[in-house]
């Protein structure tokens, strides 16, 4: 078995038919790869849809009547794939009928160790408001619709491929990603089920993909479409939001902060700049985020100069801390901090921050404000009046920095 498809199911019925149907109309024979949902649902009409099938995919169903989310129904139905790569797509995913052929042919034929990433266009009903209900066309009408996005002059539309790749593993959507089964054993890359709801439990599953030092590939000619459904916006944002906090404080990293604040395909395009505004800053290889204790209290140390091991330049940038040898170091900006709010009794934003260009300045500012309950902003004798903060070594009480100027 070449391939192992993978989709998470639950009551999208409709989206999943037309999937289907276009896995079924694959160019790659039947023979060479299989379908596995992982449903977290005991429902008879998913078995009939799937009956429906029986002579046309080598389709197979695994059910479980636990709590839905993506990451434990993606993980049920790779726990049970047999072929040599690992596909995973949404059961609102609608395949082009040459993506899996060309998917194996030019990614894994020859036993690559790498991770393909698909376009999936048509993303448009994940932006705006709630949506109620749609009507699905007949997938005729969809698999139209594709080919002519694929002939336009615009092409490729999916965002993700009309940006500058930096950060490998922030467009590992799984819309259509694809990697060898061999790797996701010995490397255990599952899915990690303490992400619940929708958003970023993909990215967080991209970033130790892309640790475990395999490559993530963009595939242009690898594409499929993404059918419409309901929507709730908010539930979304809430769920997105708390995943994205729980993905930095679980890798405190740049490129992490970076997506955190600007998203992922943003994120990409600014990569190179950041890290050349981190390197002026600095006078070093970057900054980072001090960790320590500082009158007895926890203590933050925005904007500490780091080598290029992410190490402090010298001790007396520690010298605020009671110990400094109980300081940790987390190769961070700032931007965005992995903390709750009001988590640490006090935060010094050393005087290298207002060196930085204003959007990230001002984030720097913000996280300080958010998490900690005293801020103590340090001026830098070097820079001209007119930056972010008028007057050094400003303190705020109650998680709010005075006498700044934001403009």
């Amino acid at each position: 078995m070449k391939l192992s498809v993978c989709i998470p199911y639950k009551a999208r019925l409709d989206n999943l038919a037309i999937a289907l149907e276009a896995l079924a109309r694959q160019t790659m024979p039947a023979s060479d790869f299989e379908v596995i949902i992982g449903a977290m649902e005991y429902s008879t009409e998913l078995i009939a849809l799937c009956a429906g099938f029986r002579d046309r995919l080598n389709l197979v169903t695994a059910c479980s009547s636990r709590e839905f989310h993506i990451p434990r129904a993606r993980n049920l139905a790779m726990r049970n794939a047999v072929g040599e790569v690992i596909v995973q797509i949404d059961a609102d995913t609608m395949l082009a009928p040459e993506a899996l052929q060309r998917l194996y042919d030019h990614c894994f034929a020859f036993g690559q160790r790498v991770c393909a990433v698909g376009q999936v266009v048509g993303y448009d009903n994940n932006t705006g408001g709630d949506i109620e209900s749609v009507e699905l066309r007949p997938y005729e009408e969809h698999l139209a619709a594709l080919q002519s996005m694929a002939s336009a002059p615009g092409w490729p539309s999916d965002p993700r491929f009309r940006v500058e790749h930096n950060i490998p593993w922030a467009f590992a959507w799984t819309g259509l990603i694809a990697l060898p089964a061999a790797a996701v054993a010995a490397d255990r890359l599952y899915f990690d089920e303490s992400f619940r709801g929708w958003g970023n439990d993909d990215l967080e599953w991209g970033y130790r993909v892309c640790a475990s030092g395999m490559p993530i590939a963009l595939r242009a000619d690898v594409y499929g479409l993404h059918l419409p459904h309901p929507r709730n916006a908010a539930a979304n944002r809430l769920t997105g939001k708390a995943n994205a906090d729980r993905f930095l404080r679980k890798w405190p990293a740049r490129d992490v902060e970076l997506v955190h604040l600007a998203g992922d395909t943003r994120a990409n395009g600014l990569w190179p700049s950041y890290r050349a505004s981190l390197a002026r800053a600095s006078d070093a290889a970057a900054l980072g985020v001090a960790v320590g204790a500082a009158d007895g209290g926890a203590a933050l140390l925005i904007g500490v100069p780091l080598d290029d091991a992410d190490k402090p330049v010298g001790p007396e940038h520690l010298a605020c801390f009671d110990v400094q040898a109980d300081v940790r170091i987390l190769p961070l900006t700032g931007i965005a901090l992995p903390f709750e709010p009001g988590e640490v009794a006090s935060c010094r934003i050393g005087p290298r921050i207002r060196r930085l260009p204003a959007t990230y300045r001002d984030a720097v500012l913000a996280e300080a404000e958010r998490v900690s309950q005293r801020v103590i902003v340090d001026e830098d004798h070097g820079i001209a009046d007119g930056g972010v903060i008028a007057d050094g070594g400003v303190i705020a009480d109650g998680g709010a920095v005075v006498d700044d100027d934001r403009s």
